[in-house]
């Protein structure tokens, strides 16, 4: 049997000061509630209504989440994933029907309500083969073509486009600057861009935009390099805060607003949160710098030299620039094991971090690819890893992890242009966030990672709705 233990989640409703009366006025309102659960196997499962009566000020002993309208942080720009090129192979090698089902899985009105899709420029770990976009020094660009991202990339990415509408929000990452461009002479583990090719690499992300929304895929935005303090065995170049701001002020900057890109979002850093804060400060130290960057993205690797994820390091880099918005660009599990596709603990990774991450000022979140195979891949270089849908190309079948349930509970119900409402929670077993979407509904998404179902009580101004937070589950209340 599993220990019971009370708590209560206190939750504001509407952002102006008549929040308080209106509750007070309208005991009964109810709010619909969306529940996952591993115990039941319950996926996305609709447990009606709870219903909001009178009740008292919470004890120091009740667990509590706390949430209040009248305290209004960033705004929900979107949320989504990547079309890589594995995402894209993976995809062209299923059945129509199973192409169809997982667009509309994804993007469709009856999805997961996916607005943002990141790609990579020239080759990545989840490529089959490592290629660039023109010969061999090149220094005038002239030889540039897309070809190898119109067999998959690019329909894949346009049936996305095609399923999202007006909301569509698109960006890319360059994993590596064509060899001949580097130190090391190879677009594998890492060397840096030579000094004499950072024009030449400017003018190559023009001509990648340029090429794409002549098909009708409009950039909303770019990173200025995928991971730049990472020696990988696949595509990667390093860069220190200060190169970055060289290239931003001096090239990338400059030859974007030349060419007309003035609204190209541009984002810094692209890597983990163990050194977001460093790498922005020092990268935007400089007016002139910091006038071309409109974002700082940032992965969740740092576990790799941390017990846990840094999600402080968010908050502060936030509070020195507010002005600049927090994207997370990339996160996935690692190790790709086919008998693990099942397991909750990968949708508890991303609800851990999706939540924590909102609460700390995060206004874009991407997850990395959107589909792989059954060996977790394809990658040249054998860097398997999951993602929240994988397709068994050999069979045509098509496995929804807990990690698209988990995505799901935040992205299908938290709209673009939502504003996150404070909040804050005194008990390490319920992480929650909350957002007011513009028509006024307000999303609260509540897990639940221990062991022990929690029987909970929503509570606002003096008025409460029972609520249960089973173990190992998540669940989303619409008010």
């Amino acid at each position: 049997m599993k220990k019971l233990i009370v708590s209560c989640l206190t939750v504001g409703v509407f952002l102006n000061a008549n929040a308080q009366n209106y509750w007070k006025k309208n005991a009964g309102r109810t709010a619909k509630v969306i529940l996952t659960s591993s115990t039941t196997n319950e996926k996305m499962a609709d447990k009606g209504t709870v219903k909001f009566e009178k009740f008292g000020q919470p004890k120091e002993t009740d667990a509590c989440i706390f949430v209040d309208p009248d305290f209004k942080y960033q705004k929900l720009i979107g949320i989504g994933g990547a079309i890589t090129d594995a995402s894209a192979e993976t995809f062209y090698k299923l059945p129509k029907n199973k192409q169809k089902e997982i667009i509309e899985a994804y993007f469709g009105k009856n999805g997961l309500g996916y607005t943002v899709v990141r790609t990579n420029m020239n080759s990545c770990d989840f490529s089959s083969d490592s290629y660039t976009y023109v010969q061999d020094n090149d220094t005038a660009l002239k030889t540039f073509n897309i070809a190898h991202d119109e067999k998959y990339k690019i329909p894949m990415i346009k049936e996305a486009q095609k399923a999202i509408g007006k909301d569509f929000t698109f960006y890319f990452s360059p994993w590596s600057p064509p060899a001949w461009m580097k130190s090391n002479k190879s677009l594998l583990k890492g060397g840096r861009l030579e000094n004499q090719y950072y024009q030449t690499w400017a003018d190559y992300y023009i001509k990648f935009i340029k090429e794409y929304e002549k098909r009708g895929i409009n950039i909303w935005g770019l990173t200025i390099q995928n991971e730049p303090m990472a020696t990988q065995t696949w595509e990667s170049c390093i860069y220190s805060a200060e190169e970055e701001g060289e290239f931003l002020k001096n090239n990338l900057g400059p030859t974007l607003w030349k060419n007309g890109y003035k609204d190209k979002k541009v984002m810094i850093w692209d890597h983990n949160r163990d050194l977001i804060y460093q790498r922005a400060t020092t990268t935007l130290s400089d007016p002139e710098t910091s006038k071309y960057a409109s974002g700082i993205g940032y992965h969740w690797y740092e576990t790799w030299n941390n017990k846990t994820q840094l999600f402080d390091n968010l908050s502060e880099t936030q509070r020195a620039f507010p002005d600049k918005f927090l994207a997370f660009t990339e996160g996935c599990k690692e190790q790709f094991n086919m008998s693990k596709i099942d397991d909750v603990s990968l949708g508890e990774l991303y609800g851990r971090n999706m939540l924590n991450d909102f609460n700390k000022g995060t206004a874009l979140w991407t997850d990395w690819n959107v589909l792989l195979d059954e060996t977790g891949g394809p990658n040249h270089v054998g860097n398997f890893c999951f993602a929240p849908i994988i397709a068994d190309t050999k069979t045509g079948e098509v496995h929804y992890t807990y990690e698209y349930y988990y995505v799901g509970h935040v992205s299908k119900f938290i709209k673009p242009n939502a504003q996150r409402i404070g909040s804050s929670s005194n008990r390490a077993a319920l992480t929650s966030t909350s957002f007011m979407n513009e028509n006024g509904q307000l999303v609260t998404v509540i897990m639940n990672d221990s062991e022990n179902d929690i029987e909970t009580n929503l509570w606002i101004e003096g008025m409460s709705a029972k609520l249960s937070a089973p173990a190992h589950s998540i669940q989303t209340v619409i008010l």
